[in-house]
């Protein structure tokens, strides 16, 4: 049974089946759909990000909906088209994968798109392009589990992830002394840069500027083309240890330092606002706040409140996993039969150890070429040919200029008209080689792009498969309200955290162990693929590493 949710300007409507309307005032929605949810129906909607956290506010939980405005974007992505824009709602920009896609011409949403319609109107346009795909029960799932996400996000931020402001504020002070003057550097990054600035000897040093602190390196008779960390390492210096230290903890007091704390910590909670579909492979990003990129120097921060765990669950190398179970290499998956699956490539033989294991996969994953990377990709290619040969014919299909797609059918963007333009010259007598070498350079980018994407994106799918198994065990209409249950309160990418009772942890366990298996089980059916999750119930998120 679906509802469709429609504004209109004497109300909400709401829309059953048969087409027979229930006129709402706003204000009463909240009632209308509580009383409603009884009958357990699907509600449809625009936008979850705009319909449910009114509805969360005042105690009311959904347990399905289609939303409208991801589904789209999905099926825009599969047609070739720019998604439909003006949603009601401003929302920033985003980079939309781990590469660089300013040649994808149809990655982009559409801007100039036309007033948006109804929502009964794009419900059945939906419907009809769903029983039009090539696999429409393939295609239902990934915007059943899209739509999941887009709840849980709501509920999440709704919710909050426990944070003691109290234990931030002291291992800020811990690691830099005390809290400044606004503006002023703290007190242990002053005395970093000082030291740096004796044993470099040439004066003061430019320490918050990279291109400078480059000049004067070289100055300092140091071969160095930038003032990334992994550079800085390789240098034999004394300097280099303190300069290290200084950009650790400068890290820390600009990313999440005391501003930070004090903008997005209130009442003992830390609330996010997660982007599903954020990314263009599936992944979810997050607008403001950093979340999905929380370091190990804050995570004693996150405590559970008195009488309380957080039940914390990862993933173990899920995307080669994925991979395996895509592929369908028996080999791979059989050395994914235990916990570890980089451990089980050593015991076959086909690495030495592994972290040749764990650098050779992320090379194939993401097209690797160089290193230890390089070293090893050809004893992988040997033992586990079909999961190589997957990511390889992926990545020829991109240098091509061909779309690829997920185990669920979500689609990669076309590269751009001057990206087909700048390929079809360069296999002419119009352009010299520098033009070629640059095509072809191009074209190996895209490449890598398109050999991640049906990895990555058939990974957000498992974790969304996942995170929606999880949010549907834990609920209980008897129990109260959501967070007086065991709930999620944070998600990234191959892991989840619950709060929860300490009464009722062994059944988050439970339900995270469950929904693992059976998210592996809806991507991939009987595949023999493992898909192990480590779980522990901890006081502190930083006690479950």
């Amino acid at each position: 049974m679906q509802i469709v949710v429609e504004r209109r300007p004497e109300g909400v409507a709401l829309i059953d089946d048969d087409g027979r309307e229930a006129l709402v005032a706003a204000e009463g929605l909240a009632a209308a759909v509580a009383e409603r949810e009884a009958e357990h129906p699907r509600w449809v909607w625009t936008d979850t990000a705009q319909w449910y956290p009114p509805l969360l506010a005042a105690g009311v939980r959904v347990e399905r909906c289609h939303d409208l405005r991801l589904s789209d974007a999905i099926l825009a992505s599969i047609d070739g088209r720019p998604p439909l824009a003006d949603w009601g709602a401003p929302r920033r920009e985003r980079s939309e994968t781990l590469f660089e896609l300013d040649e994808a011409g149809s990655g982009r949403a559409g801007r100039d798109a036309q007033p948006l319609p109804s929502a009964g109107a794009l419900w059945h346009a939906q419907r009809a392009a769903i029983a039009a795909h090539a696999d429409p029960v393939r295609l239902t799932l990934l915007l059943a589990a899209e739509s999941a996400g887009a709840l849980a996000a709501a509920e999440m931020h709704a919710t909050g992830l426990p944070w003691s402001a109290a234990e931030h504020d002291a291992l800020l002070t811990a690691a830099l002394g005390p809290r400044p003057t606004p503006g002023a550097r703290p007190a242990r990054l002053t005395a970093l840069a000082a030291e740096v600035e004796r044993l470099l000897g040439l004066g003061p040093v430019p320490i918050d500027s990279p291109p400078a602190l480059v000049a004067m390196l070289r100055r300092a008779g140091l071969a160095v083309d930038s003032a990334r960390s992994g550079e800085l390492k390789r240098l034999d210096h004394p300097a280099i240890a303190p300069l290290l230290h200084y950009k650790t903890l400068s890290r820390l007091h600009s990313a999440n330092g005391w501003h930070w704390l004090e903008e997005w910590v209130h009442d003992g909670r830390f609330r996010p606002t997660f982007v599903p579909g954020g990314v263009v492979t599936g992944r979810w990003a997050s607008d403001g706040g950093g979340a999905l990129q929380l370091p190990r120097q804050v995570r004693p921060a996150i405590v559970a409140d008195p009488g309380w765990r957080l039940v914390v669950a990862d993933a173990a190398q899920l995307e080669p996993r994925i991979l395996a179970a895509l592929s369908g290499d028996a080999a791979m998956a059989r050395a994914g039969a235990g916990v570890d699956l980089y451990t089980g490539m050593v015991e076959t033989g086909a690495v030495a150890t592994r972290e040749q294991a764990k650098v050779g996969m992320l090379g194939a994953m993401y097209g690797g070429t160089t290193g230890v990377s390089a070293q090893v990709l050809p004893r992988l290619e040997r033992a586990f040919p079909r999961a190589l040969g997957f990511v390889e014919a992926a990545a020829r299909a991109g240098e091509r200029g061909e779309r690829v797609r997920t185990a669920l059918g979500r689609t990669s963007p076309a590269p751009s008209a001057s990206w087909r333009e700048r390929q079809a010259l360069s296999a002419t007598d119009a352009v010299g080689e520098a033009e070629r070498r640059a095509a072809r350079a191009a074209a190996r980018s895209w490449g890598r792009f398109t050999r991640n994407f049906v990895v990555q994106g058939t990974a957000a799918e498992w974790a969304l498969a996942w995170l929606a198994g999880v949010r549907r065990r834990l609920w209980s209409p008897d129990a109260g309200p959501l967070a007086a249950q065991p709930h999620l309160v944070f998600f990234v990418h191959d892991e989840l955290i619950v709060h929860s009772p300490e009464a009722e942890v062994e059944r988050a366990e439970t339900a995270l162990r469950e929904a693992a298996a059976e998210a592996g089980r809806l991507l991939f059916g009987p595949a023999p693929v493992s898909f192990p999750v480590t779980v522990a119930a901890v006081q502190r998120y930083s006690d479950a590493k």
